[in-house]
């Protein structure tokens, strides 16, 4: 992965208005020349932009937009499952388990709504965007994207989520998590991260099933249902996987429609085509 420097965000803001243009536009197969005049580049710059960013070509990224590639991973991700489950073991995704563990909140722990905890949180540049990190000494407690205008609320957001907890901004103890999350080649060679999570029993469940997504895989909402042994709750999942408080490292960008459309997602419809291209153009087969 390249390193992500400051003066990357405008660049990432040119990349989302060009996903969003070609996703309207992209029954008519707009090309590049098109493209570029949108979003007020030429086409040189444009696809040296597209492909350093993305890593694929503007052309190639089109083909991850159809509903045909979409249904073809659905199948690819669901077999994959069932395949290392029949063989025992805990899931394709085992490896990210290595370097994830997920510590839930008791019941009291929950209605205390963070008393007693110091958060700790910071805004980086990633690949994706603008992002927040906080942490508290249990573990991260939030990763959220953020758009231009979060960024002056982020504090008022977090006191929301952690009434009683102390809110402190502190990027010199969020650098080097970003720094694990977004550059580092291999999470596992590094120390394990814990997440510290926030939810009901049920959310918890959904978002421990998220984990077993393999990267570079795509599944659905009735998926999930069925992989927590509850077929009939497919909406409550969807719920559920749209207040995932810790985007990326819990991959729900991964879930999608049964139809093969994408859907939607918390931080913007853009930015999750950008995280499926870009794992799909970097997924071990």
């Amino acid at each position: 992965m390249k390193t992500v420097t400051a003066h990357d965000s405008g660049d990432y803001q040119r990349i989302a208005q060009a996903i969003a243009f070609m996703r309207q536009s992209h029954f008519h197969q707009p090309d590049l020349a098109t493209v570029a005049q949108h979003i007020g580049l030429s086409e040189y710059h444009f696809q040296r932009m597209f492909t350093q960013w993305v890593g694929i070509s503007p052309k190639r990224f089109l083909q991850y937009l159809t509903v045909e590639y979409a249904k073809s991973q659905i199948t690819r991700t669901k077999s994959l499952l069932d395949l290392t489950l029949d063989v025992g073991l805990s899931s394709p995704g085992r490896l990210h388990d290595l370097f994830v563990n997920l510590e839930a909140m008791s019941p009291g722990e929950f209605k205390a709504a963070g008393a007693g905890l110091q958060i700790r949180y910071g805004i980086h540049e990633t690949l994706f965007g603008k992002a927040l990190i906080a942490t508290s000494d249990r573990g991260i407690c939030n990763l959220y994207f953020l758009n231009g205008t979060d960024e002056p609320n982020v504090q008022q957001t977090l006191q929301q989520e952690w009434p009683k907890a102390e809110i402190i901004c502190d990027q010199q103890v969020t650098q080097p998590l970003h720094d694990l999350i977004f550059e580092s080649v291999s999470f596992t060679e590094q120390k394990p991260l814990t997440l510290l999570l926030k939810g009901t029993n049920f959310q918890i469940q959904v978002w421990r099933a998220l984990l077993r997504i393999p990267f570079g895989g795509l599944t659905t909402y009735q998926s999930i249902a069925e992989m927590i042994g509850l077929p009939t709750a497919a909406r409550a999942v969807g719920n559920a996987v749209g207040k995932n408080p810790i985007s990326y490292l819990i991959p729900c960008h991964r879930v999608i429609r049964e139809s093969g459309e994408l859907g939607g997602y918390r931080w913007g419809w853009e930015r999750k085509t950008i995280l499926l291209a870009w794992e799909a153009n970097r997924r071990v087969v």
